[in-house]
């Protein structure tokens, strides 16, 4: 099954379920998922993502989300940066699994080796092909700095 079927299929059950908070952050991503299908139509697009780009949404959504609950904690607000994190379990439940640092070291040494990257000109490239090979697998946020690092040496 697809991710868009999963998301619907989940989106049904937690209204069978009468499951309030699940079926918001659902619907907060199904309106996500609608909003960049209008913005793919603009010009010649036909409007379709693909699972990569799905999987880029929920991402985003999390990351947001991860900011917003940081900022609610440091303004003493622990009843909202709950709710936060509580929507984050509901969206990664549809990311795939997140490779160990270990799993994200040894993909690393994979790209750079296929690549023949031997410096830090080569950083773009070893990005893009981790960013094809693993898409929602690593935060390439905190993968940057470790390609920076082993082009480095």
């Amino acid at each position: 099954m697809d991710l868009r079927a999963t998301l619907q299929a989940a989106t049904k059950d937690a209204m069978k379920a009468k499951d309030s908070a699940r079926l918001s952050t659902l619907r907060l991503i199904g309106a996500a998922i609608k909003d960049r299908e209008i913005a793919a139509r603009v010009g010649d697009g036909d409007g379709t993502l693909s699972e990569a780009d799905l999987i880029a949404i929920l991402s985003r959504m999390v990351k947001q989300r991860q900011e917003s609950a940081r900022a609610y904690e440091e303004g003493g607000r622990l009843e909202l940066a709950e709710k936060e994190e509580a929507e984050i379990g509901i969206i990664q439940e549809f990311l795939p699994r997140q490779l160990s640092e270990a799993e994200t070291a040894a993909a690393i040494d994979a790209a750079i080796s296929a690549l023949g990257a031997t410096g830090i000109r080569d950083m773009g490239r070893v990005m893009a092909e981790l960013r094809d090979r693993h898409a929602g697998q690593m935060d390439f946020g905190a993968v940057g700095p470790m390609v920076k690092a082993r082009l480095l040496n």
